[in-house]
Order: C-alpha cells, then structure tokens, then sequence
C-alpha cells in the first residue's frame, strides 16, 4: 500500500501527532488555561524534550515525516488561521485602531531588524523575533519562517521570546490598569492591549482580566495585528529574493528568485470566505457556514499549528539555543519596552483623535 520511504515518512508523521496529541491533553490542565498557555508553547516544549532526550534512539528514516509537519502543515495551519478572522472586524475599530496597528507592526519589524544589526545577530533570527512580537507571536514566527526558511533552531528561540515576554504582559497589563497607573479610558486600553500584547492567546488572556467592554475591543484590534502578516510575508519574500541574489552560495537557478509566500494569499482568501459567511449569517435566512464548522476547523487547524510547532522543536537541540547566545532574548526585551512605552503613547495621544 505504501512505499517504505512514505511507510518512514507516516511514522515521523504519526509521531509528531501524538505529541501534539499530548500537548492538547496537557494543556486542558487548569493551572495553564488560566495563564493562557495554549497547545501550540507546549507543543514546542515537547518537541525539545524529544530533540534532547529521545531523537538518538528512533530512526533516522522518520525524520522527513517531522520536516513534511515542520514545512507542508505550518502552511497549512496558518491558511486555515484566516477562519478566525473577517473584514468585518476592520469596521468594528475604526481609523484609531488600524492606524495604531500599523505603526506598532511597522515600526517593531523595521525598527528590531535594524536592531539586531546592531546587536551583531544574525539576520533570520533578528527578524524572526521581530516579527514575533510586532505581529501575532508563535503564529507570525510561524508564517516568516516558511518564507524566508531560516533553521528551524533560530523558529525556537524566537517564539520562546514571544511567550516569555507576552506572559509578563499579560499579567502587567490587568495590574497596571487596575492600579490606575495607565490613565486610560477602556477603549484607548482596549487599543492599548490589543495592539502591544504578543500573542492572540495573551490578548485574550488579559482582556478577560480587564472586562468584557475592554475584552472584545482588545481582541479585535489583536486580530487586525494578524491580518497585517499577509503584507508583511510578501515584502519578506522579495527580501529574501533579494538577499539570495547577493550570496554566492546559491546557485544561478535560485539567485534572485522570488519566494512567493502563496499560503499568505490562501490566508487572506479564507478570511475573505468567512468574512462573506458572516455576512451571509447575518440575512434574515442564515446561509453562511454555521457555528459549529468553525469551531471545528479552529480545532483542527489548532492542532496542525502543535504538530508544526512539535516538529520545530524536535529540530532544536540545547546546544543551538546556546549558539543563539542572550541577543535574541535582549532585542525582544527592547522590543518589549517599545511596546509598552510606544503603544501607550499612541493609545493615549494619537487614538483619541482619530475616534
């Protein structure tokens, strides 16, 4: 029924599942669904513990099955991430929102490539964790990495700055508020969290923490933070295209080649889609998908983005994290300060005129 090379490559395959498999029963605990610790961290934490501990005992012959999940899946996943999205959510914020989002992604891409130059760290890495924390954490790594394809080490090391940092966020952010130390209204913290804050799942963590008013307005200035990947993929493809063209390691076929990010448009489709059901749910006959579909593709594209997540870790070992040194972890703590200072600036100052 199979060849023994694809019989090798499903057990990789299924190995990789019942990681992931692991993962969703790990994360159910209590203890971490109240800090907002989603399958997709504990995935990649498996997938460490796998790459350090039990790789040198199961065949080498398995090992194109995790690279089809680290590489085939992760697009995969992230086409089907654009169910959780509509246009609709665009209306929903306004001008201020849009607008403070774009500076935040705009200027933490550009502003943390040019500062991991400085840092002296290697180009993928530096912005692999940029592109984490101005955009949407694991799921933006994610999506880069399939674009510029970095080693899937440097993937690990920045996603592992994205859950650092959000966490501390997620848990500053209710107290600060709380505390009155952000004078903000609820819909300038709303902007404020949502357009600063790593993670959806950090987001969501800590606009429950806030209140509902504050909640859903987080939320959706987050998941307008996700829409903006799409461009950004695109403009990372022609960089990439363009930084080939000046290596002399590549060969002539594949020097100035444009890597295309096509599952990027694929995203941008689906969100089309579920934008058109929304609005087709809304008639007075109900034609759109029902609600149950999204629930169930949400869980199954959760699941796709563990195993793509498990397979990263399992490529990472402890040695390449320490290759990768404290840069990574410094550039995302100056990040991180950016966020909070910037972002607040913008919530307090730039989003009540443009309301």
């Amino acid at each position: 029924m199979f060849s023994p090379r694809r019989g090798h490559m499903l057990h990789g395959v299924l190995l990789i599942a019942l990681f992931s498999c692991a993962a969703f029963y790990i994360g159910s605990a209590r203890v971490l669904t109240a800090l907002s610790i989603s399958p997709l961290i504990i995935g990649i934490v498996l997938g460490m513990i796998y790459a350090n501990m039990l790789r040198m005992h199961l065949p080498e012959t398995w090992v194109p099955g995790i690279q089809f999940c680290s590489k085939r899946l992760l697009r995969v996943g992230i086409i089907l991430y654009g169910f959780r999205l509509t246009f609709q959510d665009i209306a929903a914020v306004g001008i201020a929102g849009i607008t403070v989002d774009a500076i935040i992604v705009t200027v933490i891409v550009i502003g943390g490539y040019y500062l991991g130059k400085l840092l002296k760290m290697d180009r993928e890495t530096a912005l692999l964790t940029s592109v984490g924390s101005g955009i949407c954490g694991a799921a933006a790594v994610l999506g880069a990495e399939a674009t510029v394809r970095s080693q899937p080490y440097k993937t690990t090391v920045a996603v592992a700055t994205v859950v650092i940092f959000g966490t501390i966020a997620m848990f500053l952010y209710p107290l600060a508020y709380r505390s009155g130390i952000l004078q903000l209204s609820p819909a300038q913290m709303g902007i404020f969290s949502g357009a600063t804050l790593h993670e959806v799942a950090h987001a969501v963590g800590a606009g429950n923490a806030l209140g509902d008013q504050i909640a859903s307005t987080t939320v959706i200035v987050k998941m307008i933070r996700v829409m903006m990947l799409v461009p950004v993929l695109l403009i990372l493809g022609i960089w990439a295209a363009r930084r080939t063209r000046h290596e002399p390691s590549q060969t002539a076929g594949a020097k100035g080649k444009v890597s295309v990010p096509w599952f990027a448009f694929g995203f941008l489709l689906v969100i089309g889609i579920n934008s058109l059901s929304v609005f087709l749910n809304s008639l007075e006959i109900p034609l759109g998908f029902p609600l149950w579909f999204n629930n169930i593709i949400n869980y199954i594209d959760t699941f796709l983005l563990t195993m793509a997540m498990v397979a990263l870790g399992a490529e990472t070992s402890f040695d390449k994290f320490k290759k990768a040194g404290a840069k990574p972890f410094i550039l995302a703590g100056i990040l991180f300060i950016w966020l909070i200072g910037g972002g607040y600036l913008l919530a307090r100052y730039l989003a009540p005129v443009l309301m």
